[in-house]
């Protein structure tokens, strides 16, 4: 049996649409310095005639040639999205079957704290012994539940795909893991359909979401240090979910954690809900900055609400 669930593999993928700030001007009352200034964000991409699962098919295959195993060695596929491609079966089982596994594979739903559930869940199969190699997905096509009237939502959003390949180890992996809900906050943030064969677009109370996430995602930092017996110097750099440029700075300044540990992705690719860590992460393993033996916090706040952190050697 396993005490680690070690990161051996990450991958993404972007969808090839760009939409800009300047686009958006053209049909929102809205500028390109204000959603800049406001959230951080410049551009977004969004899926045109790609559903969910090809998204998640192409990150997936990525992560499953860096971790240098084939789909046939995987024990368990999770999947985490607010936006499956049908109502059921769940997208995962799609995936399965795209990628050629022979697994079993099922849906998580967290929204924006999607992954950090998903990683979690993931991690529990592995210590118990009931998987040794584990693959976890966060997918969205965010795009398609914008209200593209509606200025304060549809500026935010964009489509994309994450994904890790987890690998039992007996020397590191993830360290430490929170897990939080609390449904008294479900019209802050949700989709305004009444039911589930309804049309709906997603309603946020912007100033809510903020201190919500704000106050929660700073505690949950704290405490997991502190559980770890660790300091945010001993970090190396956080990958939080890409919701919100003040969202992120004020969390970081709260913990008293320097901006140039924190990687960000969100100017390039909007709030992609539960594929904005993983994708982040990816970007940051490619491009050199996280190294093997890094400590990352990864912590995501999303509807309902629900929220969490996980701890990691990478």
């Amino acid at each position: 049996m396993s005490k680690f669930a070690r990161i051996i593999g990450t991958g993404s993928y972007l969808p090839n649409k760009i939409v800009t700030n300047h686009d958006l001007e053209k049909i929102l009352d809205t500028s390109d310095e204000w959603i800049t200034a406001r959230t951080g964000i410049t551009e977004r991409r969004i899926v045109t005639d790609e559903s969910n699962c090809d998204l998640a098919t192409i990150a997936s295959k990525n992560a499953l040639e860096m971790a240098g195993i084939n789909a046939s060695d995987l024990d368990l596929i999770i999947f985490a999205t607010t936006t499956p491609d049908k109502i059921f079966p769940a997208t995962a089982t799609m995936l399965q079957n795209a990628i050629g596994a022979n697994c079993p594979a099922f849906d998580l739903q967290a929204v924006c704290a999607g992954y950090i559930f998903a990683l979690t869940t993931a991690e529990q199969y592995i210590k118990a012994g009931s998987a040794n190699k584990v693959l976890v997905v966060g997918s969205e096509t965010m795009s398609r539940i914008l209200n593209w009237k509606d200025r304060s939502t549809a500026i935010l959003f964009g489509d994309g795909a994450g994904a890790v390949v987890l690998s039992g180890d007996n020397e590191t992996g993830i360290l430490h893991s929170k897990l939080f809900s609390d449904g008294k906050y479900l019209s802050s943030l949700q989709v305004s359909n009444n039911k589930i064969n309804e049309t709906g677009f997603i309603e946020m109370a912007g100033n809510e979401v903020f201190k919500i996430a704000v106050s929660r995602l700073s505690k949950l930092a704290e405490e997991t240090l502190r559980e770890c017996g660790m300091s945010t110097e001993d970090l190396d750099w956080m990958v939080p979910h890409q919701a919100n440029i003040r969202i992120i700075s004020s969390v970081a300044k709260k913990i008293k954690l320097p901006m140039e540990k924190v990687v960000l992705t969100l100017g390039s690719h909007g709030n992609t809900s539960a594929a904005s860590i993983p994708l982040a992460l990816d970007v940051a393993v490619r491009d050199g900055r996280i190294k093997k033996g890094d400590k990352l916090l990864f912590e995501g706040i999303g509807g309902g609400f629900s929220w969490g952190s996980v701890l990691v050697e990478y």
